[in-house]
């Protein structure tokens, strides 16, 4: 009887803004690692979730969406999205199926196109799409990049990923797990605090608040009975924002509080004790700290 023989492999889940890359990568790892809402570009940082198929440990590189930039902001994510393609084994352009072929989609095929490594295309939310579309897109998208494997799949149904899953830790080459089996994501527990606080701000304030806010973490400590206790900063750049944050009466941040406290407690396994505070930040977005603090480059 030989050993099993172990693989591991990186996978960039690359995409436009809102095609499902980190619902994917979520669906595939079996749990919540990367913060998802309905609103585009909510992935601001390079995450990788850690999923595992039979003797093959995947390691998925969430990034954040791929589009023409215009800030600092949006150039130092495209960076960081670039970035988790350094070294992969596989690159998996996540398409949103529903949504059609975009100037994007069409531009971040053709940036791929002349890359070595083995290419995947992922069609997402076909349970959504129209199906006569699919095969449209499918010869039009193949026609522009030599895709080794094109997958039909929603992230959110669990349609297709088991096939997705299965052909994805074939084609990872031979070598240890980089991991322990049971973790899922290289982030640490301070980075993901601030993310689910993040993703609480856009699912309750939508279209009130733009991308003018960030969190920052001001203090993160173990306490002697196993909770934790963490002061975080809400930053926004104009004061009637921070009013929108706050709420008639406080009302608003302590909801954003209450469901990012449960859901950090549910995560890490123990009670969290999280403040928040808003704070007026002008020009945040031009700060070499803040890029620091959401562990983004600093990008000219």
């Amino acid at each position: 009887m030989t050993e099993p023989t172990q693989s591991c492999g990186l996978i960039a889940v690359l995409g436009a803004p809102n095609a499902g890359k980190s619902t994917l990568v979520n669906a595939l790892v079996g749990q919540k690692v990367a913060i998802v809402s309905p609103k585009a570009q909510t992935t601001r940082v390079r995450l990788m979730g850690v999923a595992i198929e039979g003797d093959a440990q995947l390691l998925l590189v969430d990034t954040p969406g791929i589009f023409e930039p215009k800030r600092r902001l949006d150039r130092a994510m495209v960076q960081a999205a670039w970035g988790g393609a350094e070294g992969a084994d596989i690159l998996a352009l996540v398409v949103d199926a529903k949504g059609g072929l975009g100037k994007k989609v069409i531009d971040i095929a053709e940036s791929i196109a002349g890359r070595p490594e083995p290419k995947y295309l992922i069609l997402n939310k076909v349970d959504l799409a129209d199906k006569a579309k699919l095969l449209v897109h499918t010869e039009k998208l193949n026609a522009a990049v030599a895709f080794a494997e094109t997958f039909f799949v929603s992230a959110t149904t669990g349609d297709g990923l088991a096939d997705l899953k299965a052909h994805l830790a074939k084609a990872m080459p031979d070598g240890p797990w980089h991991y322990p089996e049971d973790q899922v994501s290289d982030a640490t527990e301070r980075s993901l605090a601030s993310e689910v606080t993040r993703e609480q701000l856009y699912l309750q304030l939508h279209a009130e608040l733009p991308y003018a806010s960030a969190i920052e973490t001001e203090q993160y400590k173990e306490r002697e009975d196993g909770s934790v206790e963490i002061h975080q900063q809400i930053l926004v750049e104009r004061p009637t924002q921070r009013a929108i944050v706050l709420g008639k009466g406080g009302v608003r941040i302590k909801e954003i509080g209450a469901r990012a406290r449960a859901e950090l407690s549910n995560i890490m396994g123990r009670p969290v004790h999280l403040y928040l505070h808003v704070k007026v930040k002008p020009g945040w977005d031009e700060d070499r700290d803040s890029y620091r603090e959401m562990g983004l480059d600093w990008v000219d």
